[in-house]
């Protein structure tokens, strides 16, 4: 029996883990989940979900869809990538993460299989997070996409609700080069008369959704077009207006479907997300004087809508420490970044991180002028020392570089 330690390093050792090593990991097949299903018994079966794709926002709603079910007095699974600290924080029931022997227990016993069969990181995951499920009994697991949808592990789920928040050109490599081609991606989730909420319309994707609705025989809405109350969320950032609007659409249609979410669960839910499922890295202010934000936003859509957030910020010098992937496209995601900010270029510490001295002379390019620092560490060390009570530390560039300050 290994130890909980030695268990998630053999998982990690698997075939390669996106997370940390990009496009060697992905695999656009899900033969090896269905064998993992079938292996297992499909407790995919065995509780009821809602299946939450799109480029920007998935993260966000899922959790705050969790935390009204939750509110609700429902057992609530959630199922989430990528994991910030703890590989646990991916597989959630009322907000306590999967304890140690689960995760234990399920490779100690399907470990010649995993191997076997050559199943990569996030496919023995996906199979743990249901099976886990399955045997809690949970009331309702909300199941966050890894990435795209078609072809993503977590795709043999018969959800009562499909959700894409939006279209972003993120994963360019793996889901298509055009807004259109990766709204097909993610119109894979799209089940047989299973409804389905999309959270912004977008010329280009509309009709891909539509037109995958009609051949499923699925309802399908837009929850930009629903009106709905002002609802507010202890999730911070403007950005969250949109998931708002895509997650009350979500609530409306479940309670048509008859789960009892009262309104007073729902803005329990919503003001507590973070207390209810222990979210983290989305405009998350860890500290004042000086004012300490960190977000994990790494594409352009993304970044977009931050960096609006960060400019309506009163401060007097703002700091950003950075850090990137080395898939990034920086050429669309450097512009976004203000000018008049003091930079500390670090790289992530994983194997897909990029170069400070590689990313400086990028961000030069882009009039982003700052130090290199050996790890983000030193570099938000370096931004706290500089800092004074008025300004303003801004941490990001990736979910690696947030996860080693939070």
């Amino acid at each position: 029996m290994k130890t909980y330690k030695e268990t998630v390093e053999w998982m990690f050792q698997q075939l390669p883990m996106f997370q940390r090593v990009g496009k060697q990991a992905f695999k656009k097949d899900l033969s090896n989940t269905l064998k993992l299903a079938d292996f297992l018994e499909h407790p995919e079966t065995g509780f009821k979900s809602i299946h939450v794709a799109g480029t920007n926002g998935k993260g966000s709603v899922s959790h705050m869809l969790a935390s009204i079910f939750q509110a609700a007095g429902y057992k609530t699974g959630l199922y989430t990538s990528p994991h910030l600290k703890d590989f646990r924080e991916r597989i959630k029931i009322n907000g306590m993460v999967v304890p140690q022997k689960e995760v234990i227990q399920f490779i100690d016993e399907n470990q010649n299989f995993l191997a076997f069969n050559r199943l990569s990181f996030f496919e023995m995951t996906v199979g743990m997070a249901f099976q886990y499920f399955s045997k809690e009994k949970v009331d309702m697991a909300i199941i966050e996409v890894g990435m795209g949808g078609r072809l993503d592990s977590t795709n043999i789920i018969h959800p009562e609700l499909s959700v894409i928040t939006n279209i972003g050109l993120d994963h360019t490599a793996y889901l298509g080069e055009t807004l259109a081609e990766i709204a097909s991606e993610k119109a894979g989730i799209i089940k047989k008369n299973v409804p389905v909420i999309i959270g912004e319309e977008q010329e280009e994707t509309t009709p891909v959704f539509r037109k995958k609705a009609e051949d499923m025989e699925s309802e399908i809405i837009f929850a930009s077009k629903t009106k709905t109350p002002t609802y507010h969320t202890d999730l911070k950032g403007g950005y969250q207006r949109m998931n708002l609007k895509t997650v009350m659409a979500a609530i409306k249609l479940m309670r048509e479907k008859g789960w009892d979410l009262p309104e007073e669960a729902v803005i329990n839910g919503l003001n507590n997300v973070k207390l209810h499922t222990g979210f983290q890295g989305r405009w998350d202010i860890i500290r004042e004087k000086p004012k300490v934000i960190c977000d994990t936003a790494h594409n352009a859509e993304g970044l977009k809508l931050v960096m609006k957030q960060l400019r309506k910020e009163e401060f007097q010098h703002l700091h950003i420490v950075l850090g990137v992937v080395n898939d990034k496209d920086l050429s669309k995601v450097l512009p976004l970044f203000p000018k008049d900010a003091n930079y500390y270029f670090c790289k992530p510490e994983v194997p897909r991180g990029l170069d400070a001295d590689i990313l400086k002379k990028e961000a030069e390019k882009y009039e982003l002028s700052g130090k290199i620092y050996k790890s983000v560490q030193l570099a938000f060390f370096a931004a706290e020392e500089e800092a004074l009570d008025e300004d303003i530390i801004f941490v990001g560039g990736s979910n690696f570089t947030v996860a080693e300050v939070v």
